[in-house]
């Protein structure tokens, strides 16, 4: 660490930190990350850093053989190796986002800490740009008299669970209705009550590898509004899941499963039908 307490050397142990460094044109403070962070930023891969255990199976030797000014890791982390990072002098980061101002705080946190207020703030902006367009533009469509379709997205499939609050702000300012509570287990008796005219599956660590039919056939879903019009979608996992500026490509693949039709095709987005 400099004089000025910019931070130089940084540990990431969470994929979205990594993100947003590489957003703010920060990625060569990055020293150590984990094989995560290499899949959502392949910039890092085979760049020489140094690839470690995550922010759950965190081993503090690793880190601190890094040598690192600051560690940024998420909840739930590994408190053992936090002790021992705090023991050693080097500033700790932990990320715990929920919300879209939630990620923005973050964003601002980090580069901040790296020195690069500035670029964040412009990252920012263009995020909030882009929602905000995309939900002028679904505003528009519901405005013609068609009724906002009904929602239901999924970060993981056994227990079921519901994605995640900035997944839910994302649905609406896609112009759809999430249901369901964000973040919480849910079952598929009460998916198929509900009978939502779009499902969307994310699931953590999955890419865009879920199967749709499986998954529609398994839970007795056939009969859904959203499996009978062929509207069972996956969006690639790491364009929701990652707390990140790459949500706004999760927002685009959003607005196109919910107005097929009036939003382009958008990368990581995969139909039942496909």
């Amino acid at each position: 660490m400099t004089s000025d307490n910019t931070v130089r050397r940084v540990v990431c142990l969470q994929p979205s930190a990594t993100v947003i460094l590489n957003a703010i044109g920060r990625l060569d403070r990055i020293v150590a990350c984990t094989k995560y962070c290499a899949d959502v930023c392949p910039e890092v891969a085979n760049s020489g850093r140094l690839i470690i255990a995550d922010s759950w199976t965190a081993q503090s030797q690793q880190i601190l053989e890094a040598r690192p000014d600051l560690v940024i890791a998420a909840v739930p982390y590994q408190e053992k190796a936090v002790v021992e990072i705090l023991k050693a002098g080097i500033r700790f980061l932990g990320l715990a986002p929920k919300t879209l101002a939630d990620i923005y705080t973050d964003i601002a946190t980090i580069a901040g800490a790296v020195g690069a207020s500035e670029h964040g703030q412009t990252v920012i902006a263009g995020m909030q740009k882009e929602i905000e367009s995309i939900r002028a533009q679904s505003a528009g469509l519901s405005n013609n008299g068609k009724h906002r379709p009904l929602v239901f997205c999924e970060e993981w499939s056994k227990p079921l669970i519901a994605s995640q609050r900035w997944v839910a702000e994302l649905v609406e300012a896609a112009g759809g209705v999430f249901l369901g509570e964000p973040g919480a287990q849910a079952s598929p008796e009460s998916v198929l009550a509900k009978n939502p005219d779009v499902i969307v599956a994310a699931w953590c660590g999955a890419g865009d590898r879920v199967p749709l039919k499986k998954l529609a056939h398994d839970r007795g879903w056939e009969q859904l509004r959203a499996v009978q019009d062929g509207r069972v979608y996956c969006i690639r996992d790491e364009l929701l899941n990652t707390p990140a500026p790459t949500l706004v490509h999760g927002l685009k693949a959003l607005a196109a499963a919910i107005h097929p039709g009036s939003f382009p095709q958008a990368e990581g987005l995969r139909c039942i039908v496909d």
